[in-house]
């Protein structure tokens, strides 16, 4: 499976391409930092991100996209630009039809190295690791959209599985449901046909009468 690892962001976006083998193994395809002049048109650094985003899509062709959602920070103009970049990237995706998800930043420090509080360098160099690279990827940027990519790979089929499993017992409870309804149904169908024959026996059955008794000479 290929998947696009986007760390998105307006004036750097990390993008990564990273292929799944079996188990565990990946691979890198290619890496790269797309950055817009911090004095440009909101509208027109939002446009180059997004031509980047889908030229890298025509070109790589990921079976998914895998995005780093917004988390809270004391910088609002930040998280609004980050969010900004990270939707432009979820519409290019959607024109393709390609399934999109969003990965928690401690997801993403999780699955790569192992412990959610991992710091930049951490994260950086575990992937070095993991993708065999001769070099570090630089900046920063550029590292999460592969540990993005990876992260993804390893979790989408355990997370997938879950979903499956999620479906099937709820499937499972809603087919149970259904036949204790249709029992209880039945029950009350039966009761129901008992009464009607005992109220039809009732009315058939004739009427006792009391003869008067006479007193009788001795």
């Amino acid at each position: 499976m290929r998947v696009l690892g986007v760390d998105p962001g307006l004036t750097r976006c990390g993008l990564g391409v990273v292929d799944g083998g079996r188990g565990r193994a990946v691979t890198c395809v290619a890496v790269d930092v797309v950055r817009t002049p911090a004095d440009a048109d909101l509208a027109h650094r939002l446009m180059s991100v997004a031509d980047a985003v889908e030229e890298w899509l025509d070109t790589y062709r990921p079976q998914a996209v895998a995005v780093e959602r917004v988390f809270s920070q004391h910088n609002v103009r930040t998280v609004m630009g980050t969010a900004q970049a990270g939707g432009v990237v979820a519409l290019s995706a959607a024109r393709r039809d390609l399934p999109v998800v969003f990965h928690t930043p401690s997801e993403v420090k999780a699955a790569v190295t192992g412990s959610g509080r991992a710091d930049k360098a951490q994260v950086t160099g575990m992937v070095t690791k993991l993708l065999k690279l001769a070099e570090a990827p630089s900046p920063a940027d550029a590292a999460d959209a592969l540990a993005l990519a990876i992260c993804h790979l390893w979790r989408e089929p355990m997370r997938a599985r879950l979903a499956e499993a999620e479906a099937r017992a709820a499937e499972l409870a809603r087919t149970h449901k259904a036949r204790l309804a249709a029992a209880a149904k039945q029950r009350a169908a039966r009761a129901q046909a008992r009464q009607t024959q005992v109220n039809r026996k009732a009315q058939a059955a004739p009427t006792a009468r009391t003869e008067p008794k006479t007193r009788g000479s001795r």
